[in-house]
């Protein structure tokens, strides 16, 4: 009889364990992105229309960070396939998230502080291998994107050189709702401290890498870490090499040190792919004003997000607000979209509503070769200059 009981107790905890791994990732990643609830957007006709039209690009999603399959339409969150063709956006860099320290700010975070991306490998059941390397995190979900798009083959396309990004175009023309997939990195502690490392990512179709995340690593100072340092002699040769494969360089997260660093060392144009302005939205989160001119002299892009922490609101005024202060800072060429969906911010709206930001774009008197430029021109033309051969 105590051997049934225990059995049955063993059975009941199995089974108690069963339904915290399959109920637990789905919660966490609805609790974490979670979007401000409100009535729906008012859209005219006119602005519908001009949205319709757009090419539309986003820098900066973290979707690949949550065990949620995107090929279908989600009731929660910020993204998948399905509410990406509804939003009409046409190419989405998906960023890859590998290490955040517990306790995440914006004004100070250890390296050495636990890591909450270990935990959340272990209850996706990731694999075994991404308990421990920050790279082999990064490999898994650059698969996850690649059995997507081998899933959704009418849906996703990959865009790993200039051929492809071409391929893209001409498809999309006929077929208006591909997605066009980029993939990069949410800093390059990704390498898991080996330079070889680059070759390994670009190989598994890498196309964009940021420095830092919300802590100093190796390469140099992060905007949030404790050291406040510039870029080191690792730095410089990861940068090197990045360059020398013609992968995007993304100075997010980086101290102000490092962006000025990378500035001097590098003609390049630089990406910041999600963030704000510090004149408009005087926040930890943002660099100087005078940095993102210096970026933008160098043909560089800012792209504005979408949460309270960068343009200080989650509304599609806000973000207009802040792209509109852009505008008047670095000018139009140099304006671009940066969501940071998915990336444990509260936004006020998924990516499916983005005709909401070209209403308010009209709203705010923006000229048409404006919002075609910042709601994706401006990313398009980047990724043809600078994407390999």
């Amino acid at each position: 009889m105590i051997k049934k009981s225990l059995t049955a107790i063993a059975i009941i905890l199995l089974l108690a364990i069963a339904a915290l791994l399959i109920v637990a990732p789905s919660k966490t990643d609805s609790d974490l992105n979670p979007v401000l609830r409100h009535q729906p957007y008012p859209v005219s006709e006119e602005a519908k229309a001009l949205h319709d039209t757009l090419t539309i690009g986003d820098w900066h999603a973290d979707t690949l960070l949550w065990n949620r399959d995107i090929g279908r339409e989600n009731d929660y969150s910020h993204v998948d396939l399905p509410r990406l063709q509804q939003g009409n956006v046409g190419l989405q860099m998906f960023t890859v998230v590998t290490k955040s320290p517990s306790g995440l700010n914006y004004d100070e975070n250890s390296a050495d502080a636990p890591d909450d991306i270990t935990k959340l490998a272990v209850v996706q059941r990731w694999p075994l291998s991404t308990w421990s390397s920050l790279t082999a995190r990064a490999l898994h979900q650059a698969n996850k994107l690649h059995t997507f798009e081998r899933a959704n083959p009418d849906q996703l396309f990959i865009i790993k050189s200039k051929a492809d990004l071409a391929r893209w175009q001409a498809r999309r023309h006929n077929e208006p709702r591909l997605v066009g997939g980029l993939i990069g990195t949410e800093g390059s502690h990704a390498l898991d401290g080996k330079l070889e490392n680059v070759q390994t990512l670009y190989d598994a179709g890498f196309r964009m890498m940021s420095l830092q995340h919300f802590f100093d690593n190796k390469l140099g100072g992060s905007l949030h870490g404790t050291s406040q340092t510039g870029i080191t002699q690792f730095g410089r040769d990861v940068i090197n090499k990045i360059q020398e494969l013609s992968i995007i360089l993304d100075v997010s997260h980086s101290s102000e040190k490092t962006v000025a660093d990378v500035l001097a060392m590098s003609d390049t144009p630089l990406v910041v792919s999600h963030t704000g302005f510090k004149g408009h939205c005087d926040t930890a989160r943002n660099i100087s004003d005078s940095l993102m001119k210096q970026i933008a002299n160098k043909g560089g892009l800012i792209a504005v997000g979408y949460w309270e922490g960068a343009v200080c609101g989650a509304d599609p005024k806000a973000v207009v607000d802040a792209m509109k202060y852009g505008l008047s800072l670095v000018g139009e060429n140099h304006i671009s979209l940066g969501s940071d969906f998915d990336g444990t911010v509260t936004t006020g709206f998924d990516t499916s509503e983005l005709a909401a930001l070209t209403q308010e774009m009209m709203r705010q008197n923006f000229n048409e070769t404006q919002i075609r430029k910042i709601m994706g021109g401006n990313m398009l033309r980047l990724l043809q200059a600078q994407l390999p051969e």
